[in-house]
């Protein structure tokens, strides 16, 4: 038998090759523009140095801790980006809540389908009509399901909305009993 042997080519692409690996281990994440961005991206949810809050809120008293502390958050941690945006004058990002209050209190101002769609005579119609006729169908037997007519297709989705919007109450009113 044969004795394998590495010769001075196989040597050679064994120490190339490990040196690649060893250094691509080795290597920080910030070398590459690529990983980079994608290390940046990925340390907005790290959380801020207090040190570095500190140090920039005594450096700019004008601006506030908080909004120190977003823009540190906003710019991965990155203290001379967020001196260099105050030096420039553009100012810092603010934290503003005010937005979604806003839009939580828009939410509440929406009037419901009943005020909305004028339905409020009809509730109380058709909760009599409930009473006396359980079984109604939602065409008369006579009519086309779909009409060829523009007009009479729209006041039928229309009928057809008022009498979910009408149901849905009633679902939920019998929940709620």
């Amino acid at each position: 038998m044969a004795e394998q042997t590495l010769n001075i080519p196989q040597l050679i692409v064994v120490a190339i090759v490990s040196f690649v690996v060893l250094r691509w281990f080795f290597s920080s994440p910030s070398s590459n523009s690529s990983n980079a961005s994608r290390s940046r991206t990925a340390n907005t949810g790290r959380r801020i140095d207090p040190a570095q809050v500190e140090v920039l809120s005594q450096m700019f008293p004008q601006a506030g801790t908080r909004e120190i502390m977003w823009d540190l958050q906003l710019n991965g941690g990155n203290p001379n980006a967020t001196s260099e945006r105050i030096l420039s004058g553009r100012g810092l990002e603010t934290v503003s809540f005010a937005s979604i209050k806003t839009t939580a209190n828009a939410r509440n101002t929406q009037p419901d389908l009943i005020t909305r769609y004028n339905l409020s005579s009809k509730l109380s119609a058709a909760s009599r009509e409930d009473k006396s006729n359980d079984s109604k169908g939602p065409l008369p037997l006579g009519k086309q399901a779909w009409s060829q007519n523009k007009a009479e297709r729209a006041q039928l989705l229309q009928r057809r909305r008022e009498e979910m919007i009408l149901a849905a109450r009633r679902k939920m009113e019998e929940k709620d009993r």
